[in-house]
């Protein structure tokens, strides 16, 4: 667990005990920022994408990765960012792929999105996949393309769906719902989630930017019953916010997705489907056809 420390407020003066929330590393250890007890809390008048994320190191396994600055509300309005120190991060500086180290908060990170949960959704999109724009890989059952080197995406941890600790059992086949209202979409998507092994279905607590959030043990999905094609923001927004709570997510969408949209999915870990008016989900990624062939 993180070590609280006294942040003030510089608008109204009142004082905080601020504790930084901690991260689950691919290696499963907790990472947490350490905060700057020696420099002061700067207000954030906006968000920029490449100013929310900070590098750290997990201790367990020496990895360095990008994770959301730390920031705190104050009731008096201000959203403060509270500085953070990384060590050991110089030693990823000739490194590719690593960005300069931030001694106290200082607003030169680079990474591929918003600081906490509020600002991620309202910074700009314009970071993780940009080394992966070149093009989509259509739907077949080869890899997942892998991002140009150097590329944001490539120094992002991927949120993995859990897999089953054992052999699935032979499944049924899934019986689908015709779709003609965005219910009927949403209702397919979480008969498909059933099917797929994921028990006590609901929606989801943090309602996303679009669509319908449903939510379970381990995972959160997004259904968007709309006629726009998933927008890259979109995919992005889902894998932050599974970040936060710690799962696995999958998206549903009636109408496909952009192809920057696509490309970021598979360097996100992040399978997608598209939702036919039978209401049988289409996978549309590699990683949605090892979801079906290995369930929950």
């Amino acid at each position: 667990m993180s070590e609280s420390v006294p942040v003030r407020c510089p608008a109204c003066r009142r004082e905080h005990v601020y504790a930084a929330p901690s991260y689950p590393c691919v290696c499963g250890a907790p990472v947490a920022p350490v905060l700057d007890r020696s420099a002061l809390p700067e207000p954030v008048t906006h968000h920029t994408w490449d100013e929310g994320w900070v590098t750290i190191r997990c201790e367990a396994c020496g990895r360095a990765d990008h994770w959301p600055r730390p920031e705190l509300g104050c009731p008096c309005g201000v959203v403060l960012r509270v500085p953070v120190t990384e060590p050991g991060a110089d030693d990823e500086a000739g490194a590719p792929g690593a960005d300069a180290s931030h001694s106290s908060g200082a607003d030169t990170g680079q990474g591929p999105g918003g600081g906490s949960h509020e600002g991620s959704h309202e910074g700009s999109h314009e970071g993780s996949c940009e080394g992966s724009h070149e093009g989509s890989r259509e739907h077949s059952g080869s890899p997942p393309r892998k991002p140009r080197a150097g590329g944001r995406a490539s120094r992002l941890p991927a949120a993995a769906i859990p897999l089953p600790r054992t052999a699935p059992a032979p499944r049924p086949a899934f019986q689908p719902v015709v779709i003609r209202t965005a219910r009927d979409a949403v209702t397919a998507a979480a008969l498909y989630l059933r099917w797929l092994g994921y028990r006590d279905i609901r929606r989801a607590d943090q309602r996303p930017p679009s669509g319908i959030g449903l939510a379970a043990r381990g995972i959160l999905a997004q259904v968007d019953p709309t006629v726009r094609p998933a927008s890259l923001r979109d995919v992005e927004c889902l894998w932050l916010t599974a970040m936060t709570e710690s799962a696995g997510c999958v998206y549903f969408s009636l109408a496909g997705y952009e192809e920057d949209a696509r490309v970021c999915a598979d360097s996100l870990g992040i399978p997608l489907f598209v939702l036919d008016l039978t209401g049988t989900p289409q996978p549309v990624n590699s990683l949605a056809d090892d979801l079906i062939a290995t369930g929950n």
